[in-house]
């Protein structure tokens, strides 16, 4: 009985959200993953805000010169709205990821609905802007993501570094973000380190390698911009070239 109850759970989850998450990854259903723009390309961070990295993340950029879009959680918004103000103040976009972290695989319909207009709601009160990105956990979808996906543009990323792992080291993602350096590109970067899988002092070695790339001589010749940005620069490049 346990064992056909385990079976059952995993033909569920397959044809909710695993073959979902093939289709719209492949056909790239409502989905943006990268530009084309040669001379800019995008910073993103997920699972924040954090009270401790985020500020950090946020001098740095500052320091830097650099703009950058957070997918955030809904319930931390919610914890840190401050935080969250500072990051729009500071000419960064604010995105969704979902009200909790968890995969849309195990996320119902309704729940799923729910978790995005919470989170959509708490980044309006803290920012006084309606979200227009959705990113959701581990880029994982499900059969009622298209409906969800009609209210947002979707952004996933070209560059996934495997940040979240501590044991990478500062050098070894300094190297991996250095070689993601190239126009269009959408890197994802994490400024929380407490979400299923991730090593909860990740974000210390993200900052230092971050810095690390913002001072390289590669990074400097690139305009970091926002999501918005990064659009907007490949509709202009494409009426330029008609």
């Amino acid at each position: 009985m346990l064992a056909w109850l385990v079976g059952c759970l995993l033909v569920g989850i397959v044809s909710y959200g695993v073959v979902p998450t093939i289709v719209i990854r492949k056909k790239r259903v409502r989905l943006f993953r990268e530009g084309t723009a040669p001379d800019c390309l995008a910073l993103t961070f997920d699972d924040g805000p954090d009270p401790y990295y985020t500020p950090k993340l946020l001098d740095l950029l500052k320091k830097y010169g650099v703009k950058a879009t957070f997918f955030v959680v809904g319930q931390k918004v919610e914890r840190h709205p401050e935080i969250v103000r500072r990051m729009v103040e500071e000419g960064h976009e604010v995105g969704l990821h979902n009200y909790r972290h968890i995969s849309n695989w195990l996320l119902p319909p309704f729940w799923l609905d729910r978790g995005l207009r919470r989170t959509a709601a708490a980044i309006e009160r803290a920012t006084g802007q309606r979200p227009l990105y959705y990113r959701p956990p581990w880029g994982h979808f499900n059969a009622w993501t298209p409906i969800v996906q009609k209210r947002y543009v979707t952004v996933l990323w070209s560059h996934i570094l495997g940040d979240w792992n501590e044991k990478l080291g500062t050098m070894e993602l300094f190297h991996r973000l250095r070689a993601a350096v190239r126009g269009g590109a959408v890197i994802v970067l994490h400024d929380n380190g407490d979400a299923l899988g991730a090593d909860q002092r990740a974000p210390e070695q993200m900052l230092a390698a971050l810095e690390l790339l913002l001072k390289d001589e590669t990074a400097k010749k690139m305009r970091w911009v926002t999501i918005t940005d990064l659009r907007n620069a490949q509709t202009n490049q494409q009426r330029l070239s008609m």
